[in-house]
Order: structure tokens, then sequence, then C-alpha cells
């Protein structure tokens, strides 16, 4: 089977790459440029063949006429080292040739060697040829007719200085490339520390327990190393972003579930008060009913009767705020139609003036109706709501204004009072369900706390907003529905 591959970090692949391609970039200079430098050479010395050639014919013609050989010529001469003569006597058919070494010593040819070079000879101009044991040497014809002479350079020089320059660009390359692997090292290192940072801090969240308790994410991506000016700085910052969301969400998470801890110990104890009421009357009524049937006994049966069926009204009003507020928080239960919030207002008004007559009710509506899309029934509640927690919450002899106007295209409802105001200290959990004013507004008629909530519900199932400001003598409830939602519920047919 074969081993599986390990995955090659970033860092190593930047290295690799990087160092790749300028190996790459460097290995073609290197040979372009010995090319180009060889060829330079080459000319230079095709150059120095053919001015040697031109000197020689002055110098080589009267020793050849004295029947002088190659090597004599080039004993007397004495001319510089790496230096090749050939001479062919046209009388007696003889060929000559002796070259000088690198010490200035003149050899001469053997005539195996002498029958190789002529066999290579080109008399067409500058050549190229190598013997055995003597070199490479770049030759050209001497104008000495009728002889035939010939005289060539060593290439020694030529190629001891390519393979001079190809060593020194070998080693400056391999020189180079080190230098180059350590410095992109260090600075790939240096640019992808923020990333280490961003993983070491997305590894530290990841070993958080987030799915139960309090939890508090405090880890960040440090500012230095989540810098938008850098791509990898843009990743710590969204990184820190991300975490601040869910940081937060977390934080809503908790309060809800607190909310809902909360919620239920509230439910359950206004639930216990009347099943527990319930549960006494009726006991009290079987004693009643077992000591007799006399009028004492039916009196007493009959009130333990009206006090449970008026806990049972209590419990079932409870039940029916509970569900509406699941089904607001569902999307349901919603009719929607063409309100008239002038109308409902003036009708709201009119019912609350019944319940409470020791207040003073001033209706402020326009001649012109407000009409918006919703449901009448939950829209009179909230209405409803308003005016009777300004009722049960301040004193006899209060105003309590309600005006409807349009701001924009916003349908802009208001409840005002001039009672003492909202308790600070509650004013935040206002729309909290099961939520109580305990001083101010002390509770007085056994309220379940679910009116304002259910009124805040159903204003944002409408699209709209519920805000309160308050201070002594001056509190208002506003309402903003807007006047066609943008993405109203499908209507029920119900």
């Amino acid at each position: 089977m074969r081993r599986p591959r390990h995955p090659w970090t970033l860092q190593r692949r930047l290295i690799v790459t990087i160092a790749a391609i300028v190996s790459l970039i460097l290995i073609l200079v290197g040979v372009a440029t010995s090319a180009i430098l060889g060829s330079v050479l080459e000319r230079s010395l095709d150059s120095q063949v053919e001015a040697t050639a031109n000197r020689a014919a002055t110098w080589i013609r009267p020793l050849i006429g004295s029947g002088a050989t190659a090597a004599d010529i080039l004993g007397e001469q004495a001319p510089q080292p790496g230096f090749l003569l050939v001479v062919g006597d046209p009388v007696t058919g003889e060929t000559t040739a002796a070259a000088t070494d690198d010490r200035g010593r003149v050899v001469e040819l053997s005539d195996a060697q002498i029958s190789e070079l002529v066999e290579r000879l080109d008399t067409a101009g500058p050549a190229v040829t190598a013997l055995d044991g003597v070199g490479t040497y770049r030759l050209a014809n001497v104008p000495a007719s009728p002889a035939i002479v010939v005289v060539g350079i060593s290439r020694t020089a030529v190629a001891t200085t390519i393979g001079e320059m190809l060593l020194t660009i070998a080693l400056l390359t391999v020189g180079g490339l080190l230098l180059l692997a350590v410095a992109t090292a260090w600075t790939v290192r240096a640019g992808l520390a923020p990333l280490r940072s961003v993983a070491e801090t997305a590894r530290r969240v990841a070993a958080l327990p987030l799915d139960q308790g309090e939890v508090s994410i405090r880890d960040r991506v440090p500012d230095a190393e989540a810098d938008p000016r850098t791509e990898i700085g843009q990743v710590g910052q969204a990184l820190n972003t991300l975490l601040d969301h869910v940081s937060t969400s977390l934080t809503a998470r908790q309060r809800n579930e607190e909310r809902m801890r909360s919620f239920v110990a509230d439910a359950s104890h206004e639930l216990r008060t009347p099943l527990a009421s319930i549960r006494g009357y009726s006991e009290l009524s079987l004693r009643a009913l077992e000591r007799g049937h006399d009028g004492g006994a039916l009196d007493t049966a009959e009130a333990s009767l009206e006090r449970i069926q008026s806990q049972s009204l209590r419990m079932t009003s409870l039940v029916e705020d509970l569900l509406l507020l699941a089904r607001l928080d569902e999307g349901q239960e919603l009719v929607y139609a063409a309100v008239d919030l002038s109308q409902l207002a003036v009708e709201a008004l009119g019912d609350a003036q019944a319940a409470g007559p020791e207040h003073h009710w001033v209706a402020d509506v326009g001649e012109d109706p407000v009409v918006v899309a919703g449901d009448a029934r939950r829209l009179h509640q909230v209405m409803a709501n308003l005016l009777g927690n300004a009722r049960i919450h301040t004193p006899a002899g209060t105003t309590v204004r309600v005006s409807i106007s349009r701001d924009r295209s916003d349908a802009v409802v208001r409840v005002h009072d001039d009672g003492p105001g909202i308790d600070p200290a509650i004013a935040d959990d206002l729309f909290e369900r099961f939520a109580r004013a305990d001083r101010s507004r002390a509770r007085n008629t056994g309220g379940t706390g679910l009116g304002l909530s259910i009124a805040r519900a159903i204003v944002i199932a409408h699209g709209g907003t519920l805000a309160v400001t308050s201070t002594p003598g001056d509190t208002t409830f506003e309402i903003r529905l807007p006047a066609r939602p943008e993405h109203p519920p499908e209507v029920s047919t119900r």
C-alpha cells in the first residue's frame, strides 16, 4: 500500500516555488551569458587568427624557399604559446607541422597527427580542428603560393575563460539560492505570522464549550495582526468580527434562556394560584354539600362555584394570552385587511372611558382617516392594552390622550398620560413577559403582566415598532406602523 502523502504547508510551497523559479531564471541567464561570451570570444579569436595569418605571410615565404620545416621556422621566430604552423612544400610534396606549448617550446607533430590534420583542413577559411595530444586550434590559410601554409591559434584560453565563467555562475547561483532560501523563509515566516495568530485564536475559541451555560468569548486576533490594509490582516479582522457576532449571539442565547426560565417560573406561578384557588373552593363546596342541603351549605357551595368560575376565567385568559404570544412568535394569528386607525382609536377610547370614568380621556384624530394594512382585531387589542395600562397605573384625574397622525409612509399612534411616569428600574424590561411595575405603577388588579408583551408582539408582527418615553408627568407610548408592509404575511382565511 502506498503511504499517504503529507500535505505541504503554505510556507514550504512558497519557499520551494520561489527557489525553483529563481533557480530557473539564474540558470537561463548563466547559459545565455556563457553562449554570448563564447560567441564573442570565438569571433575575437577568428579575427586574431586572420591577423596572424596576414602577418605571417611576410616572414614565412623566405624561410619556405630555403627548405626550412615548420619546426625550424617556429624555432627561429619563437612565436606566442599555443601557435600551430603547417607547411606543405610544393617541390618535394612533404608536409611538416609543429606547435608551441603553453611554455613556448616547439613541439613537432608526428606523421599520424599531420595526416589527421591534413584530412581535416578546410582551405575555405578559418576552421577549428582538434588533435589528439596537442589540443584544439583555430586555423587559417597563409597566402604563400605555391607553398601551402596554415597557421592556428589554440582555443585553450577561450575554453578556460568559458569554463571559469560557468564555474563562477554556478557558485554564485548556489550561493544566491541559499541566501534566497534563507531570506524567503524569514520573509514568508514573518509574513504568515498574522495567519498563525488567526489560526491559534480560532483553535482556542474552538476548544471552548459553547453548547451550554454562560459563555464569554474573549479571545481576539491582536490589532497589530488584524490590519485591514493587508490580506492576512483582513482575515484577522473578519475573524474578530465573526467572534463578536458569535459572542453577541451566545449572550443573547443565554439571556433568552434566562428569560425562558423566568417565563416558565412566572407562568407556573400564575397558573398555580388559580389552580390552588379552584382546588380549595372545590373542596370547600364538597364539605358544604356533605353537611347537608340547608341554606348555609348551598350559599357556601354557590360562592365557591363563583370563585371557581372566576379563577377558571383568569386561568383561561392567561393560557389564551400565552397561546397568542406563541402564535405571534410563529408569524400566525393575523388577518390582514384595510384598517382605519382613527376609528379604532375612538372605539378603544370609548371602552376605556367606560372602564375608568375617573380619568380624563382625550382623542386627537384628524378629519382624514389613517388607514393601514393590518388585523383590526389585534390592533384594537394593542390600543386597549395601552389605554388599560394607562388607566390601571395612573391615579384618578390623570389625562390620557390618544393621537393618530401620519409621518411620511408610517402611521403613528401615541398614547400619552401625565401620570407619575415609569420607574427607571423597570424601564428596560417593561415589554418583557410577566413584567410588572412594583412602585410608581403598582399592580393592583391581579393582571398577568402580559399586556405590553402582547402589544409589542402584535406591532412587530405588523412590521412596526412600539417604544416608550417616560418622565414624571410625561409618559408616551408610540406605535409606528407601515401603511403597507414590504412583506406582509399571507392573509388568513380563518
